[in-house]
């Protein structure tokens, strides 16, 4: 590279060591950047359903990884010389907001499927990596994000706030994913299990699609407060013990599955009208086996779907949904509490124990 980097104060990172383990406290200088990288000073990370999974042990990462992959900062360090444009083909240069993609696929890696890059061999990462002496600011619980060749990142306007803003890259680039796998949602009666950030994004993408009606459903009665606010017609309290036959809800035409939980996702199955659509986006972590009913599945005509993670296209639209409603759904309101990077440890405590939609670290204002 024959631009020379400037040399950045010391940034932090709240490094995760393992379930039931203190975080650690990191100071270390940004390294060298290689070429191709950009240099992002992180501004608000919201902690991820798949994060509170790791720190409570539900699913393995490795045991030095800097969390959080729900981000959003602001360009620091371009290359000079270069011109660099973002996914969506707009020129962007130092002091631009971006958000970027979960992941980065390697150069010269292609995808197993065109609409599949998430699935690419190799693929890195962000706030699931190894850290390393070299490699710390990978994550969102840091000052910094090194942005590797081949990640997708799209600018944002400074309007939307930081709390919004930052879960475009998982939370709503997911839902926008489901609703592109599960067809056109038009007119259609959908159900949503699981009113975390992924089932509210949904009730309100399915209500800008056209549904003709949406059902939400939990077994937290505070969770479900919020369904009327993004559009749900009807919420529903998940039934202690559901027989198939007497839901209180209709047949769906669509249902989706946030919440990844066995009876769940097989009352989901039940809960389809002919012709009926199940996507299944919440079974992320271990699980018991899904009992399905295989006679009703092929006598109904049933289609059942699943999603990981999100393409290039679902990122884009999920931006697009968000600039076009962000201030006609309160998404900022379910960050329900906030806190800095110095208070990681109550962050996630809080988090795991209280439930909330989402938690917010707002790296500014430490």
């Amino acid at each position: 590279m024959d631009q020379q980097m400037p040399i950045f104060p010391q940034g932090r990172a709240a490094l995760f060591e393992g379930v039931g383990k203190p975080f650690k406290a990191i100071n270390r200088e940004v390294p060298a950047l290689a070429e191709g990288e950009i240099l992002v000073k992180n501004r608000y990370t919201t902690l991820c359903g798949s994060d509170i999974h790791t720190y409570c042990g539900h699913r393995k990462e490795p045991d030095e990884v800097v969390l959080g992959h729900e981000i959003i900062g602001d360009i620091l360090w371009l290359p000079e010389g270069e011109e660099f444009k973002d996914y969506r083909g707009e020129t962007v240069q130092i002091g631009d907001r971006i958000t970027w993609s979960i992941f980065a696929v390697p150069a010269g890696i292609e995808a197993p499927r065109a609409d599949m890059p998430q699935k690419s061999a190799g693929l890195f990462k962000y706030g699931h990596a190894q850290a390393t002496d070299t490699d710390l600011f990978n994550g969102g619980l840091a000052d910094y994000c090194v942005l590797r060749p081949n990640t997708a990142f799209l600018k944002i306007s400074p309007k939307i706030p930081m709390k919004v803003a930052a879960t475009i890259s998982c939370a709503h680039s997911t839902v926008t994913g489901a609703l592109r796998v599960a067809g056109n949602i038009k007119g259609k009666k959908v159900l949503v299990f699981g009113a975390g950030l992924l089932g509210i994004s949904c009730v309100a993408m399915c209500r800008e699609a056209g549904a003709s009606w949406v059902g939400l459903i939990d077994n937290d009665a505070s969770r479900l407060s919020w369904g009327e606010k993004f559009g749900a017609d009807e919420q529903f309290i998940f039934p202690n013990n559901p027989v198939d036959g007497s839901f209180p809800w209709p047949q769906a035409d669509v249902v989706f599955d946030m919440t990844g939980r066995p009876e769940a996702m097989k009352v989901g199955v039940e809960s389809l009208g002919l012709g009926g659509t199940v996507v299944w986006i919440g079974a992320v972590f271990p699980a018991s086996p899904v009992p399905v009913d295989a006679q009703r599945v092929v006598r109904n005509l049933l289609e059942i779907k699943g999603l990981h993670n999100y393409n290039y296209d679902d990122f884009v639209n999920a931006t697009i949904f968000i600039e076009q409603n962000f201030e006609k759904y309160p998404f900022e309101e379910l960050v329900e509490k906030e806190y800095t990077l110095d208070q990681i440890a109550e962050a996630f405590k809080y988090a795991s124990e209280q439930k909330p939609v989402r938690v917010g670290i707002n790296i500014d204002n430490d």
